[in-house]
C-alpha cells in the first residue's frame, strides 16, 4: 500500500487488557526499584 506494507492478523483474537496478561512472564530475581527503572530508561534515552 503505497510505501508501507499492511499486515493483517490470519485469525483475529480476542481484545486482553492487562489485568489478563499482567505476570505470565515470571521474572527470578530482586525486585527492581522504582530508581532501576528510571535509571534503565535514561540509559535508554541517551543511547537513542
Amino acid at each position: 500500500m503505497g510505501d508501507g506494507i499492511l499486515l493483517k492478523p490470519k485469525k483475529p483474537f480476542p481484545e486482553t487488557k492487562l489485568d489478563d496478561v499482567a505476570g505470565c512472564l515470571k521474572y527470578q530475581g530482586k525486585p527492581k526499584t522504582l530508581e532501576d527503572m528510571d535509571n534503565a530508561i535514561r540509559q535508554g534515552v541517551e543511547k537513542s
